[in-house]
């Protein structure tokens, strides 16, 4: 790799002088910037990006910790982060949690030595259900930012990405009690998450607002040890007056309408299937899936620019930023 002392050594000048003369010193005289500069640009110099983190205190950095890389959702927030990133001259460094506490514990350590400027983070499930969010004050009494999104610690002062769990689903509650449906059964996997109980929190919510609903509320909670296809079908055969079905998560929902349709339901004519997912679903759905969209690359760009404007202004702060979602109807809705 070519080196500032190189490049001074071949144009018999000090280094200083080549430092000055790639940033356009005024100091230094326009033929002097050019010979610099074209000499650079024929060796190929590239400036070294740590030793000018070490002068600046800034990486140009930012660590990504997410739970689940083969989550689609993820998977395109992370899409998002590196675009917003890349255009505000920001490198990201990812990590993967793998859903595990120890994991994320150890991504933290390793890239608050020196390698990043802050953190872009969604929590693992093992620290929610453990409720353990120490490892995150010890990253914010460091003076590193963290923006959270998705799934987030309430108790831990850092900013937040979140989209209105609550709403969401209650906005979508509300619309298949419109259609007239009077049996709607909310089915999860996630419930342990933070989001899965905001979006249980907004189904029964709206149940209990509504004046023309008169039945209880139906919620069926899946294990992670149980079989979801199993559990979806026999909640369909054994509660044969369900009208309507939601899904807080981007899996069941697709299950639900493929055991419906197995059954012999006329969809959306005795059964309507409302799923909590992105497009990527769409592909295997006949009829098409309605689905309420997470706005996932509006997720991820206000992470970065959440996050960025902390390391620029030297600011800690702790604000939520809610993301509208979108009820997107097609053909599982009347």
């Amino acid at each position: 790799m070519v080196t500032l002392k190189q490049l001074a050594t071949q144009l018999n000048i000090s280094i200083s002088t080549v430092s000055k003369a790639l940033h356009d010193s005024p100091e230094i005289s326009p033929e002097t910037i050019n010979r610099v500069k074209e000499l650079a640009k024929h060796l190929n110099y590239k400036p070294n990006k740590t030793a000018l983190s070490l002068k600046n205190s800034k990486t140009k950095s930012i660590g990504v910790i997410v739970p689940n890389i083969l989550n689609h959702f993820f998977a395109k927030v992370l899409y998002a982060i590196e675009k917003e990133a890349s255009k505000q001259g920001y490198d990201i460094i990812i990590c993967i949690s793998n859903e595990k506490l120890k994991k994320e514990l150890k991504s933290l350590e390793i890239l608050a030595n020196g390698s990043v400027d802050g953190f872009i983070i969604s929590i693992s499930e093992e620290t929610q259900v453990k409720n353990k969010f120490d490892h995150f004050n010890t990253i914010l009494n460091q003076k590193l930012p963290i923006v959270m999104f998705d799934r987030v610690a309430e108790n831990v002062n850092c900013d937040k990405v979140i989209i209105d769990d609550i709403g969401a689903i209650y906005n979508a509650t509300n619309y298949l009690i419109s259609e007239g449906r009077r049996h709607i059964a909310l089915i999860s996997n996630i419930e342990e998450l933070s989001v899965g109980k905001l979006r249980t929190n907004g189904y029964l919510k709206a149940i209990k607002d509504s004046k023309k609903y008169k039945n209880e509320p139906l919620i069926l909670n899946i294990s992670k040890t149980e079989n979801l296809e199993n559990s979806i079908e026999n909640l369909l055969k054994n509660n044969k007056s369900i009208d309507a079905v939601i899904s807080i998560d981007n899996i069941t929902g697709v299950i639900a309408l493929n055991k419906a349709l197995k059954l012999g339901k006329n969809i959306p004519k005795d059964l309507s299937v409302v799923g909590f997912s992105d497009e990527n679903v769409l592909h295997f759905t006949d009829p098409k899936l309605s689905t309420i969209s997470q706005q996932t690359l509006e997720i991820g760009k206000k992470s970065v620019q959440t996050l960025i404007k902390s390391i620029e202004s030297n600011t800690m702060t702790s604000n939520t930023k809610r993301i509208k979602t979108k009820l997107v109807l097609r053909n599982t809705t009347i």
